[in-house]
């Protein structure tokens, strides 16, 4: 893209560009490209003098980058008709009172100037557009609409010589338009900015080393690593490496494609089984800008029901004005008490307040790091009864640590924990991550006295050291498979562990059962507030589904104050405890992290995943929550019954404040321009006012 620096101070930049080769479309869909890269604060664009004004960090991003990624905008991305499809040509100003300003002054100089004659014809002209549009909206929609309300207003006035009042009203619904689709745009641009700065991670590769550094810092031409379970965050070829990936989020395919050197991957896949290098071609930026324009379109078409409602009686009141227009003209006589009436409705407004509302609180939840994919998820929330957690991961943090050791015949507590973190740290499973960390924070040093390790999956581990044979793992491996003798005092312990929650690895030397590790995934530190919290806030009970023992699962209730709960559950159990719940009458929210949460995320009214969850609950999930963990939930839950207080106040300020307009144009105490002029302020005043934030500053009370 071709652009010339107008001004630059240190951190600030406007750019120029010639409006005659860029399209408004491609202006905006610019800036919405050169707001995702790291370093760009603020970019906003003005159409009207084709121009962008950068705020940018100069020790992330100097001036001659920023001119360098205007550059890099070729006609691969400015000429990419989906991407300009899904923008809307729209009036640009540096602010909403600008825009005022500037109708004004434009209209009252031609007012001022310009002979009558041509003012009637440039009238005429002007509300030409209204009275076809009109025709059309009779066509393809209702017959009886705003668009017919606006032009026979402007037609009654123009043909009964009224021109004054006609060219107001015609100047004051353009302005009400453009002001209209500036806060709307306003309301998306800034839902897109929250998401965007949800970043992402990713493995870079160098040489022989690897690195965990954002996707918005991975350029073209970098190698990056997916394995198993991870969502792919860039398009790019497979360097080397081979793996199962899922496209059906792209392709639709059903089944995993197998990858190998040369193929192709697309970003937003998923790996499900493998490891693949992948040499980046589309950064992870440029490929995310697609997704969130495509999430923001399709929440419009998930609107919550209270949205939907507002819009219905909007569209069904329209007849009814109408009705009155007719009632006063039979009435009084009076054609400026009847054009009063056709000025003032009620669709305006509802139609506008209630998808503004919605995109608000989106971004809102945007900024606490919570992703919602449609207004219609947000007011579920807020009308549930009833949430079901999973367990690991979502009311635990998944990350096991060791919480007892027992030794035997003559070991020391230390010396089991040393035995077992030397052959444990061979093979990092999450148990054996437990018995390595406790280790290291006890300052133990195990060095490498054994012989070749060889793991036996899903039963445990054996070596040899100083001749004798060595083995941890479950208790099935040691006893049954090793033969080692189990004692009294064995049995006892792991009834005791067992009741408590833990799970447990037991260590044997030399065909003697030497140590028993107790270890278990602590409780998330919020989870017990959070609970409480859902509860003051309406939620009538809360249940916990696992996989996990009786014991681990009983114990985790108690801690967090769960209702009740269901153990040792398989994925379709979880979907069978979903569709009782709904079958009861419960309208059930499902929160979960794992793959094998995603077909209870699915089956709920509103699937909810935690932060750190895998890539397929995440996009089977209808939110996904931040790294503020069950807290967030708290949030959702407050953010939906704030929206829809909301609305609701907005149906009744409109109804009540355009009902006294109406009445002040049936009565004679209002113009026909006053009445515009009162409709219009009262429409943008509310729906700037939707702008607002829903929560106190903090979010959470």
């Amino acid at each position: 893209m071709n652009i010339q620096i107008h001004h630059y101070l240190p951190g600030r930049i406007r750019l120029h560009y010639d409006r005659l080769q860029y399209s408004s479309r491609q202006a905006i869909l610019a800036t919405t490209l050169i707001a995702v890269q790291e370093g760009v604060l603020d970019i906003d664009v003005n159409t009207k003098i084709g121009s962008f004004l950068i705020y940018f960090d100069e020790s992330v991003l100097s001036k001659n980058d920023l001119i360098s990624l205007f550059k890099a905008l070729t006609g691969k991305y400015l000429e990419d008709k989906q991407l300009l499809d899904r923008i809307k040509d729209i009036p640009e100003s540096e602010s909403i009172f600008g825009l005022i300003a500037e109708t004004f002054a434009v209209h009252y100089l031609k007012k001022w100037f310009l002979p009558v004659p041509i003012k009637n014809f440039l009238l005429a002209i002007h509300l030409l557009p209204r009275i076809f549009r009109a025709f059309y909206s009779c066509l393809t929609e209702d017959l009886f609409n705003t668009d017919l309300l606006d032009a026979t207003a402007l037609t009654v006035s123009f043909l009964t010589g009224d021109y004054q009042t006609a060219s107001n009203i015609n100047m004051l619904l353009g302005l009400g338009e453009d002001i209209e689709e500036v806060t709307k745009q306003r309301s998306y641009d800034n839902l897109a900015q929250q998401l965007l700065s949800m970043d992402d991670q990713v493995q870079k590769v160098e040489g022989n080393s690897e690195e965990t550094v954002s996707v918005s810092s991975v350029k073209k031409g970098d190698m990056v690593v997916f394995r198993a379970g991870n969502q792919i965050l860039a398009d790019g070829i497979v360097h080397h490496g081979e793996g199962l990936v899922n496209q059906a989020s792209i392709t639709g395919e059903s089944l995993p494609v197998e990858k190998k050197e040369g193929a192709p991957v697309f970003a937003g896949t998923i790996v499900e089984e493998g490891e693949i290098y992948v040499v980046v071609q589309f950064t992870g930026n440029e490929t995310k800008v697609n997704n969130i324009i495509r999430m923001i379109d399709n929440s419009q078409n998930l609107k919550a029901a209270a949205q939907k409602r507002s819009e219905d009686f909007a569209q069904k009141i329209v007849p009814f004005n109408f009705l009155l227009t007719g009632l006063t003209w039979f009435i009084t006589k009076d054609i400026k008490k009847t054009v009063s009436t056709l000025m003032v409705d009620y669709s305006c407004a509802l139609k506008l307040s209630a998808p503004i509302s919605v995109l608000s609180a989106m971004r809102e939840a945007a900024e606490s790091g919570i992703s919602i994919k449609g207004g219609k998820y947000l007011e579920a929330v807020a009308e549930a009864d009833t949430i079901i957690f999973d367990k690991t991961g979502t009311l635990t943090y998944a990350s096991p640590t060791v919480n007892k050791i027992y030794a035997f015949e003559g070991y020391t507590e230390e010396k089991v924990l040393t035995l077992a973190a030397c052959l444990e740290e061979h093979f990092p499973h999450p148990l054996g991550r437990a018995v390595v960390n406790a280790a290291t924070q006890k300052n133990l040093i195990h060095p490498e006295l054994h012989t070749k390790v060889d793991y036996i999956v899903a039963h445990g581990i054996a070596s040899t050291l100083g001749g004798k044979k060595t083995c941890i793992g479950s208790a099935h491996f040691i006893f049954d498979d090793e033969g080692i003798p189990v004692s009294g005092e064995a049995r006892e312990i792991k009834e005791k562990e067992v009741q408590t929650g833990n799970s447990l690895l037991y260590l044997s030397y030399d065909g003697k059962l030497v140590g028993i590790i107790g270890i278990g995934d602590p409780v998330r530190s919020d989870a017990k507030n959070a609970v409480e919290n859902l509860k003051k806030l309406g939620i009538s009970q809360t249940i916990m589904i696992t996989g996990d023992t009786e014991g681990a699962a009983r114990k985790i209730a108690d801690q967090t104050g769960i209702d009740k709960y269901h153990a040792q559950a398989l994925p379709e159990d979880k979907v069978h405890f979903v569709e009782e719940e709904k079958r009861n009458r419960h309208k059930v929210v499902m929160i979960g992290d794992g793959i094998n949460d995603a077909p209870a995320l699915s089956a709920a009214d509103i699937g909810i995943s935690i932060d750190g969850a895998s890539p397929i609950a995440g996009d089977t999930a209808d939110i996904n929550l931040s790294h503020d963990g069950l807290q967030s939930l708290v949030t959702v839950r407050k953010l939906g019954r704030g929206l829809l207080e909301r609305m609701y106040f907005n149906e009744r300020t409109i109804i009540g404040v355009n009902s006294f307009l109406l009445a002040g144009g049936v009565l004679g105490l209002i113009s026909p321009t006053l009445a515009a002029i009162l409709h219009n302020t009262t429409t943008i005043g509310i729906s700037l006012s939707s702008m607002r934030p829903i929560l106190p500053e903090g979010g959470i009370e």
